[in-house]
C-alpha cells in the first residue's frame, strides 16, 4: 500500500464517509457520487462495482442500506489496497469485498471467483476519454482511470452482462457527447434504456450521462429530467448539494 505520505484522506458525502486516495493521479470526484446516487441499493440483492477505484461510489451505495454486500473489482493492485482499508475505515469490511482482477475480461473475473448471472446490479465507470483523441496524462494512474482504447466500454459492458443475472439492472456514467456510442453498445443484449444527462451549468452543454439499463429488457426508452449541478455564481444547486453531500438519490435509482 502507499504511504500516507503519498496519500490524503478525504471526507465525501457531507463527511459521512471518508477515503484514503493517492494525491496523484485519479481522486474522488463528482462523478463517483453521481454514479452511487443513480444505483438503487437494496440489502437483499447482489452488486457489483467494476472499476471501484478506492471504492467511494460502493461505500456511497453500502451506506444507504445497513445489511447490503457490495463487491468491488479493480485492476490497479494500490488502488486495492486503498478500497480494503477504506471499507475497515468506514466500517464496512463486514460488506464489502474487493477483488483484483480486469474488468474488461470474463477470464479475469472468473480468476477470483465470480460467475456469470450472479448479480442483480452492476455499476461502472469505465475511462471514457479516447486516448487517440485526448491528450494522455502524464500520470499512469490517471491515465488509467481516464483514457480508453476503441472497444472499451464493449468489453465493460460485455463484463457486466456475464455477470447480470436475467433482468439485471447495470448503471454508467459516460461522456454525454458519446451516449449514442453507449446506446448501440448496450444493444441489444440490454434494454429498457433510461437516460439522465449532467449539466456543469443550465446554460452550459452535458458533460456526463448516466445511463441505465435492463439485461434482457424491452425496447423502452425513458429520459429524466436533467441535473444542474451548479448555479450562474458558480455554487452548487441545491439539487447537486442534496446529492453530493446529503446522499440523496436520483430518479434512474428508483427502479
Amino acid at each position: 500500500m502507499t504511504t500516507d505520505s503519498e496519500t490524503s484522506e478525504d471526507a465525501i458525502l457531507g463527511g459521512r464517509l471518508r477515503v484514503r486516495q493517492p494525491l496523484r493521479g485519479h481522486r474522488v470526484g463528482h462523478d463517483a457520487i453521481l454514479l452511487a446516487a443513480a444505483t438503487c441499493a437494496r440489502a437483499t440483492e447482489r452488486t457489483i462495482e467494476l472499476g471501484a477505484g478506492v471504492g467511494a461510489a460502493a461505500f456511497a451505495i453500502a451506506a444507504r442500506a445497513q445489511e447490503m454486500k457490495v463487491t468491488l473489482v479493480e485492476i490497479d493492485p494500490v488502488l486495492c489496497a486503498l478500497a480494503r482499508h477504506n471499507a475497515r475505515l468506514n466500517r464496512l469490511e463486514d460488506r464489502v469485498t474487493v477483488f483484483g482482477a480486469d474488468a474488461e475480461s470474463t477470464e479475469s473475473l472468473k480468476s477470483v471467483g465470480l460467475s456469470a448471472e450472479s448479480f442483480d446490479r452492476v455499476l461502472m465507470n469505465p475511462p471514457f476519454h479516447d486516448a487517440r483523441r485526448h491528450n494522455a496524462s502524464p500520470d499512469p494512474g490517471r491515465r488509467l482511470a481516464h483514457s480508453g482504447e476503441a472497444g472499451l466500454l464493449k468489453r465493460w459492458v460485455d463484463s457486466a452482462a456475464w455477470l447480470l443475472k436475467t433482468n439485471g439492472v447495470l448503471v454508467l456514467i459516460w461522456r454525454a457527447d458519446a451516449l449514442g456510442d453507449v446506446i448501440e453498445t448496450l444493444q441489444p443484449v440490454f434494454g429498457a434504456i433510461a437516460v439522465l444527462h449532467v449539466h456543469p451549468r443550465e446554460d452550459a452543454a452535458p458533460i456526463r450521462v448516466l445511463v441505465r439499463a435492463e439485461k434482457g429488457g424491452g425496447i423502452s426508452r425513458k429520459s429524466y429530467p436533467p441535473l444542474v449541478l451548479n448555479d450562474e455564481a458558480g455554487r452548487p444547486t441545491p439539487v447537486a448539494e442534496a446529492i453530493m453531500r446529503d446522499g440523496k438519490t436520483l430518479p434512474l435509482a428508483e427502479a
